[in-house]
């Protein structure tokens, strides 16, 4: 077991379609291969809860937990999350109960008791983004999976989440429908990734950041073309960020055990 000033943690990525997990040490290397499972739905708190639980039973033990959700979430709390309140995940309906179990929910709290250790959870995105960012300058990470997830960390330090996917980009659709992982599948890597374009070059004059960083699962989808004019401001980052980044969220966001 590892000694107490240097924690391992138990690091969880919880996605719309899969949840992943590993225990890493101090040095960020994972101590056991990455698990994952299928997001299972329905899904309310005590259930995803019990996911967690049930994956970190087959995992190394660990003395605190980093764990990524999507939507937002402010100092541990569900402020709204877009799949888990649905009957079958993303795009299906919502469900009125589930709605209600989830906002406002403290996950946080409700991890730390679960798991039995300190447990710090983010938006999947910025945990994502703590494994990723340099720590210098204006740093943006956008994840494109199943709809689009962003962090904005400035000299290392993360800022306050906001939900950028869910603004609307073209005749109401939001960021989320229009690069999500559904239009992917509809119109192919070529053109999805045009329209990847259009969203990196549309935030370039918000942000003016110093890097952009592209993660998630699909990040590796965007064509060599596309790739080319996005410019060397723009770096594609490998989805296995999304646990890595678990050791570094605690100190990109002040918190220590």
């Amino acid at each position: 077991m590892a000694p107490a000033s240097e924690p391992y943690t138990l690091a969880v990525d919880c996605g719309g379609s899969g949840i992943k997990a590993s225990v890493l040490d101090a040095a960020g290397t994972l101590r056991a291969p990455a698990v994952r499972v299928a997001t299972p739905y329905p899904l309310p708190p005590q259930r995803l809860a019990d996911t967690i639980v049930a994956i970190a039973a087959g995992l190394p033990p660990a003395q605190r937990a980093t764990v990524g959700v999507p939507g937002m979430i402010r100092h541990g709390v569900v402020v709204a999350t877009p799949h888990y309140v649905t009957r079958s995940g993303p795009r299906s309906a919502v469900l009125p109960e589930l709605l209600a179990a989830w906002t406002d929910c403290d996950v946080e709290a409700l991890l730390t008791d679960r798991l039995g250790v300190p447990t710090l959870v983010l938006n999947d995105a910025e945990v994502h983004g703590a494994g990723v960012v340099s720590g210098t300058g204006l740093e943006l990470v956008l994840t494109l999976g199943t709809g689009l997830g962003s962090a904005l960390f400035d000299g290392g330090r993360l800022a306050p989440h906001l939900e950028m996917s869910h603004a609307p980009v073209r005749r109401g659709t939001t960021y989320d429908e229009y690069v999500g992982q559904p239009e992917r599948a509809r119109l192919g890597d070529a053109l999805w990734s045009r329209r990847v374009r259009k969203v990196v070059e549309g935030f370039r004059p918000v942000f003016r950041w110093d890097r952009l960083y592209l993660g998630g699962g699909n990040a590796r989808r965007i064509t060599a073309t596309t790739l080319d004019r996005l410019g060397d401001d723009v770096v594609v980052v490998p989805n296995q960020a999304g646990i890595v980044g678990g050791v570094r969220a605690w100190d990109l966001t002040g918190r220590h055990r």
